[in-house]
């Protein structure tokens, strides 16, 4: 089978064909370029926000050592409350002693008074 001349394309053809590869090899890596750009970008406003793990470290042992101080400064109020409530029950204990014991013993004598006895 042979081929008829016309078929074949022409140097000039091939001449624009290789131009218009080139033409889009180069805006595709234009495109790649700049999208590699803005992923640097990203990444560096990324590694702007990062901790070392030092710095970490410190805070962490920082963080720590707060909660322990107000863990123990929680366990003493814990303790000087319940010893304030104890101290409270005893004084109503005792407030009720005073005044009631003379009511009583009063009661007792107006009774004994007012049945006859003597005391």
């Amino acid at each position: 089978m042979t081929v008829p001349p016309s078929s074949e394309p022409t140097l000039w053809e091939l001449q624009r064909g290789l131009e218009r590869m080139r033409e889009d090899q180069r805006d595709a890596i234009t495109a790649l370029r700049d999208d590699l750009r803005g992923e640097l970008r990203d990444l560096a406003v990324r590694f702007d926000q990062v901790v070392t793990k030092d710095v970490y470290l410190a805070d962490r042992r920082v963080l720590e050592q707060r909660v322990s101080v107000v863990e123990r400064d929680l366990a003493a109020e814990t303790h000087l409350r319940e010893e304030t409530e104890a101290r409270a029950v005893v004084q109503r204990r005792w407030a009720v002693g005073a005044f009631v014991a003379p009511l009583a013993v009063a009661a007792v004598q107006v009774w004994l008074i007012s049945k006859g006895a003597a005391p």
